[in-house]
């Protein structure tokens, strides 16, 4: 009998995935379909100048073969000429800019790129959850640190600028062996705006001890309040970051798997060898559907008509919570909003799957609320390494980024609540 083969450590000891696990209840709940309120994915179609350029250039012969592996040049010049009046400077887009399967791979090849076994890498908490295997992959550590919530966020309204970073115990968790520190702004899941005094603090204590950040800025161009981008905080700050960019983000278009990493050559370069040996290039048509994209947007209202757009979404949804009387986070920039159901009670009995019963209370929620009402949310606590699960608080995030009529069809479901809020 052929001996059973062992799957790799970071694979073996991963419990199931949250994601797995909401898509399992969403398909066995009796009420159908489900309003997927959970996964971050849009509802709706990328603006019609994007996909008119990227059907142009399915129809061009180059196009329909390998792109450069440090992607098309005209998506790096676009990147390059959308970035630089932001950054303040010219950004070269042969040496300083790297196209990639999506911003997940891109941020994959700078860890292959920089880790070794050991290395630590910081992450505050809570923290988008593919990070995490992405470190792990090439032996790099995961350190938390994490964000201090909003002091009464179970209790009344919030501002995502309320979670709070603890330089203290950032400071106390560098190490000799830290490598990078990972930043996320806008932040998912809290919608957090890092302020430049944070950005600045957390940029000066890596140059102080030479660590690289990985600032993951996706969101970017949802920004509701003023945006600082941590590579513009000092060229010493600059020489130690690589800032993460998406396309899909921007444009509605999670499917098309492209973004970018911008940074100084001397990082760059060495992204560029791990990701040539990750996928070696990625889509060139839809490469070219963004390239003219960056050009359009930043010649009209685009930008700004989309923050109104987005704004809207979140307005419509919040509008449940304050009928509820659910504390809700209102999110600096982004599009996920979190609800907080401390005060939803689940019946006494309520039957849950044994997988759950190692998991947190914000798990339950999640189910419940899937198989009672057909509504999907994420637990954060799925954000938050398994010794600071009581840190989550019984927050769900809820994605904004779906058409009006889904929206209004969450509301309806969700008032299906009341019965079960405890006064």
């Amino acid at each position: 009998m052929a001996s059973v083969i062992k799957p790799a450590e970071r694979v073996r000891k991963q419990k199931r995935d949250v994601w797995s696990i909401i898509n399992e209840a969403a398909a066995l709940a009796p009420k159908q379909p489900i309003v997927n309120l959970g996964q971050g994915f849009f509802g709706y179609n990328p603006p019609q100048f994007v996909r008119d350029a990227a059907k142009s250039a399915v129809e061009r012969v180059d196009c329909n073969q390998y792109a450069p592996p440090k992607g098309r040049p005209s998506l790096r010049k676009a990147v390059a000429d959308s970035y630089s009046p932001l950054w303040g400077k010219d950004i070269n887009p042969d040496t300083e800019v790297l196209v990639t399967t999506g911003a997940n791979e891109g941020m994959l090849s700078a860890w292959m790129a920089f880790l070794d076994p050991g290395d630590e890498v910081i992450v505050f908490e809570p923290v988008f959850d593919q990070y995490l295997s992405n470190i792990e992959m090439p032996g790099g550590k995961v350190v938390y640190v994490s964000l201090l919530p909003p002091p009464d966020g179970v209790v009344k309204n919030s501002s995502a600028a309320e979670w709070g970073l603890d330089m203290t115990a950032l400071e106390n968790a560098v190490t000799p062996k830290t490598k990078m520190i990972v930043i996320n702004t806008p932040h998912n899941p809290t919608g957090k705006v890092f302020s430049r005094e944070e950005l600045l603090a957390i940029g000066n204590l890596c140059v102080k001890n030479n660590i690289m950040i990985l600032s993951d800025e996706v969101y970017d161009r949802l920004s509701y309040v003023p945006f600082t981008r941590t590579a513009t905080l000092s060229p010493e700050i600059a020489n130690l970051t690589i800032t993460v960019g998406s396309g899909g983000k921007m444009f509605w278009a999670t499917g098309w798997r492209v973004g970018w990493l911008i940074g100084p050559e001397h990082l760059i370069r060495y992204c560029t060898a791990a990701h040539t040996r990750i996928c070696y290039c990625g889509v060139s048509p839809l490469q070219e559907g963004f390239a003219d994209g960056l050009y359009l947007a930043d010649k009209t209202s685009f930008w700004d008509e989309s923050k109104k757009d987005m704004t809207r979404r979140m307005e419509t949804l919040n509008e449940i919570w304050d009928e509820l009387e659910i504390p809700y986070c209102k999110p600096d920039g982004g599009y996920m909003i979190l609800a907080n159901f401390s005060k939803v009670k689940i019946p006494e009995g309520y039957r849950f799957p044994a997988e759950l019963e190692d998991r947190p209370h914000d798990f339950k929620l999640a189910w419940f609320l899937i198989m009672e009402l057909g509504v999907a949310s994420i637990p954060t606590s799925e954000f938050y390494a398994e010794a600071n699960w009581d840190q989550s608080h019984n927050w769900l995030r809820f994605a904004v980024c779906k058409n009006f009529d889904v929206l209004e069809e969450a509301k309806s479901r969700l008032r299906g609540l009341k019965k079960y809020i405890e006064a």
